[in-house]
């Protein structure tokens, strides 16, 4: 996406203080810990991503749905709309903004349906219990809370150029890449600016694949370091969670302990 991103209501709108996005947590961080609230969006992130596949999107529509999805919960509580419907809702509004085309409702709610049943029963007992006039409903109180802000600039861009600027090869890239898809489950997306979070992501698949060469080229960049840092530091956080979670034992519990919206519609 060509643009200026500082110009941009991304920059201008959506880069968050941490202290204000905890803030707005503490509604919901009274039924869950910290831990619990990080993994119930890993989840919803995964979910979001099972489904982007099988509709056979492109990564960086799944990438906005899935930044539209914590933007919404960083400023409103789990209770306001439940996750479930939420994510397919945040898929039909990137397919719109990303120019992807339009992916029609009837195989939007097929494709939730299988996912639910084939890819996460494990979480749910029952049925996709949404319809096509919920996910359209949800779309107008999403766009709402977005405030109209729909452009999300990613890291995938600025990563491309890094590394071409570095003069590495494919598979510092491939890793890189996959570095920024999980920070998706992260909420790095709410608190820096691409670029930044494109730095770090390099910076940690250099010190996996140990090219100690690229010190001195880190050091070179303007930038700054100790943003870089946090950055790291969330997502190296996240792949410690990662790592000890036994996500198909524990997310049914964890999902029945966020606050509820009002029930489900009955079929």
């Amino acid at each position: 996406m060509a643009g200026n991103f500082w110009q941009s209501s991304h920059s201008q709108q959506w880069i968050l203080d941490k202290q204000d996005l905890l803030r707005e947590r503490q509604h919901d961080l009274l039924a869950l810990n910290e831990d619990e609230y990080q993994k119930v969006f890993i989840f919803f992130a995964n979910v979001i991503q099972v489904l982007g596949e099988q509709l056979k999107l492109r990564q960086q529509v799944i990438a906005t749905a899935t930044v539209y999805f914590k933007r919404f919960y960083a400023r409103n509580s789990l209770k306001n709309i439940d996750p479930l419907l939420l994510a397919p809702t945040c898929i039909l509004l990137a397919s719109k903004v990303e120019e992807f085309g339009v992916i029609s409702n009837s195989r939007l709610i097929s494709i939730c349906q299988s996912a639910i049943k084939t890819k996460f029963s494990y979480a749910y007992a029952q049925e996709f219990p949404y319809r096509t006039n919920h996910i359209l409903e949800c779309e107008f109180y999403l766009l709402e809370n977005l405030d109209c802000c729909l452009i999300v600039y990613q890291p995938y861009r600025p990563l491309l150029q890094l590394v071409q600027d570095m003069g590495q090869e494919d598979q510092l890239l491939t890793l890189s890449w996959r570095i920024v898809n999980d920070s998706l489950r992260t909420d790095v997306c709410l608190l820096y600016p691409p670029y930044q979070i494109a730095i770090a992501c390099l910076q940690i698949a250099c010190v996996i694949l140990q090219k100690d060469a690229t010190k001195q080229w880190f050091a070179e960049l303007n930038v700054d370091l100790d943003k870089v840092q946090e950055i790291v530091r969330a997502i190296v956080n996240l792949y410690e969670l990662w790592k000890d979670w036994k996500e198909k034992d524990e997310i049914q519990m964890l999902l029945a302990k966020i606050p509820k919206p009002k029930p489900p519609p009955q079929r």
